[in-house]
């Protein structure tokens, strides 16, 4: 029995109707696996690039903690010719930041240099910020040390704001920073490696460890440091140095003007002696 022609043709729209769906079906499915693919491989991405670059280190305070090293320790290291063993936390290989501060070039007052890139920078702190983003990889995370955590120790808020030195004074906080501190002078200047290291271990201890209390009487670094040239320095040595010549000539003409009024006046006093009767 044959069957009706336009009811075979509905059942071919139909089966081709289903075999395209069937079909559009499969590839919407495989498109959304791709997306769900994708979508957690960003996420993986991202994540682990936030977690590799998270560094528990606060850059400012490690650089602040280095200059006072710099300033009111090694030049009296250097005057010993002591070396500061890697051991030392105060060694320069033990800032996590140290490499990449080293290659900081300052040009101007508002020109900074990348000394890995040769970008040019209008501040320090976009500086700062490029190191982060693109020379994150310089960073040896795993074997250097946070520098900044030993500020309580070296007094760096006293070096980043000086009123924080009239602030009420916390004794258990100033116990713990002057543990610390003799903790870095036994550990940096053992005073059974000789007189150098015994003379540096006293000094640290004044330096830095004596003013770590709530009496007052104390301030941190008596010994001073290094010499600063500042500005009006600077301005007066230069002034003293145009100056003196024009000291010399003033005096060169008095003298020359002195020498000529005595031999006018010798001559006078000549003619007088000659004039006289006799």
């Amino acid at each position: 029995m044959s069957q009706n022609p336009s009811k075979a043709s509905k059942n071919l729209q139909l089966r081709v109707i289903m075999g395209v769906g069937k079909k559009c079906g499969v590839f919407f499915h495989e498109v959304l696996l791709m997306i769900s693919s994708l979508s957690l491989f960003f996420r993986t991405l991202k994540q682990e690039s936030h977690d590799t670059h998270e560094v528990h280190c606060s850059r400012e305070r490690s650089r602040a903690a280095w200059q006072i090293i710099d300033d009111y320790l090694m030049p009296f290291v250097e005057e010993e010719g002591y070396q500061i063993s890697t051991d030392c936390r105060l060694h320069p290989d033990n800032d996590l930041f140290r490499d990449q501060e080293r290659h900081k070039i300052h040009l101007d007052v508002n020109e900074w240099r990348c000394g890995y890139c040769k970008k040019s920078f209008r501040a320090e702190r976009f500086l700062d910020q490029h190191f982060d983003n693109r020379h994150y990889n310089l960073l040896n995370v795993n074997q250097s040390k946070c520098l900044a955590d030993l500020c309580g120790a070296l007094h760096c808020d006293f070096v980043i704001n000086s009123n924080l030195l009239k602030a009420k004074c916390n004794p258990a906080a100033a116990a713990r920073n002057r543990h610390l501190c003799e903790s870095l002078a036994n550990s940096c200047f053992p005073i059974s490696q000789g007189p150098s290291a015994r003379r540096l271990h006293e000094l640290f201890l004044r330096q830095f460890c004596d003013a770590h209390t709530c009496s007052g009487k104390a301030k941190p670094f008596p010994r001073g440091g290094k010499k600063q040239t500042n500005l009006l320095y600077m301005a007066t040595s230069i002034l003293l140095m145009m100056l003196l010549p024009l000291f010399y000539l003033l005096y060169y003409l008095y003298q020359r003007d002195m020498k000529q009024e005595t031999q006018v006046l010798r001559r006078v006093s000549q003619v007088g002696r000659k004039a006289k009767p006799s």
